[in-house]
C-alpha cells in the first residue's frame, strides 16, 4: 500500500526579485519545510517540487512557476496525476485582511479575493481544500494593493513575519500528523 500523500502548495511569484515580497510568504513557508527536511527539489513543467517522508506519509512541497494569479494551472495537473484528495492539498498564502504575522488555517472556504486562491479553486473545480493564510496587513488605500503585496516587509515587520513563517512551518506538520482541529488550535490563536 502506498503512503498517504499530502501536497503543500506555497503560493508566490517565481524569480529572485519577488522572493522576499509580502505576496511570497507562502513560498517562504514551503521553503522552511524544504530546509528543515533537506528536500531535494526538481523542476518540471511549470513547477518546482520535491517530497519528504513524515511518519508514514509522503509530503510534496510545490512551488508553482506560473505567476500567482495563474497558480492553479500548475497545481491541478499534479493533484490529478498524484491522485491527492483535496482535503490533503494545503494552499499557503498571504492575506491582506490579517495583521502582519497573524495566521489563520481553515479546512476549506472561499478565496477572500486572493487571486492565487481564485486560480486554485477554478482549476481544481472546488474550494474544498485547506488554506493557511499569513497576514501581511492592508495598505492604506485599495489603489495601493498591488504595490503593497509586491513590497518587502518593513524592518519592524520582519521579526513578526519570520516568527509566523516558523509557526506556519510547524503548523503544517501538525495538520498532517494530528488533523485540522489540532492545527487550528495551534495556529489560529494570537501570539
Amino acid at each position: 500500500m502506498s503512503p498517504e500523500s499530502w501536497l503543500v502548495v506555497g503560493l508566490g511569484n517565481p524569480g529572485e526579485n519577488y522572493r522576499f515580497t509580502r505576496h511570497n510568504v507562502g513560498f517562504r513557508v514551503a521553503e522552511a519545510l524544504v530546509l528543515k527536511h533537506d528536500v531535494k527539489l526538481r523542476e518540471k513543467d511549470e513547477a518546482i517540487f520535491g517530497s519528504f517522508p513524515l511518519e508514514g506519509r509522503e509530503v510534496f512541497l510545490f512551488f508553482p512557476q506560473t505567476f500567482m494569479n495563474d497558480s492553479g494551472r500548475a497545481v491541478a495537473p499534479f493533484v490529478r496525476y498524484r491522485n491527492i484528495p483535496l482535503a490533503r492539498v494545503l494552499a499557503v498564502s498571504d492575506d491582506l485582511d490579517l495583521p502582519v504575522g497573524r495566521i489563520r488555517l481553515r479546512p476549506s472556504g472561499g478565496s477572500g479575493g486572493h487571486h492565487g486562491l481564485d486560480s486554485l479553486i477554478a482549476h481544481l473545480q472546488s474550494a474544498g481544500f485547506p488554506r493557511l493564510r499569513i497576514g501581511i496587513s492592508k495598505p492604506s488605500s485599495a489603489e495601493q494593493g498591488r504595490e503593497h503585496v509586491l513590497a518587502t516587509f518593513t524592518p519592524g515587520e520582519k521579526p513578526l513575519i519570520e516568527q509566523a513563517v516558523e509557526r506556519a512551518r510547524d503548523g503544517v506538520e501538525t495538520l498532517i500528523l494530528k488533523g485540522p482541529e489540532a492545527a487550528m488550535n495551534e495556529l489560529n490563536r494570537d501570539v
